[in-house]
């Protein structure tokens, strides 16, 4: 799995400009427990990694060695990225923003 993981993380950055973020995060009290974190510039590159070929790959490749997988939508997400989502079967929970900032990480 972490050869699959890590195979679909160069691809991702290879070919997803959008993708501002994306982190493969192993759970401190589980060995066998990981969490993608990922940061799209907006709903067009949510739904462009969605649709991306490695991404669709890894998925098939790494869904059978999986016990679960969940995802977690933080932020404004629009509609679209929501429901394209929730339609390829995975349990999503979409967590939108009430209020917060983001200052420029510009350095």
């Amino acid at each position: 799995m972490l050869r699959l993981s890590e195979a679909a993380d160069e691809a991702v950055k290879a070919s997803e400009p959008g993708m501002l973020l994306h982190t493969f995060d192993q759970d401190p009290s589980d060995p066998l427990g990981f969490v993608w974190t990922e940061v799209y510039a907006n709903s067009a590159a949510l739904i462009f990694h969605l649709e991306n070929p490695p991404l669709q790959k890894y998925l098939a490749d790494v869904s059978p060695l999986l016990d679960n997988f969940t995802v977690e939508l933080y932020g404004e997400v629009s509609a679209e990225a929501v429901n394209m989502l929730r339609s390829t079967g995975t349990p999503t929970t979409h967590f939108q923003s009430k209020f917060g900032y983001v200052r420029d990480l510009t350095p």
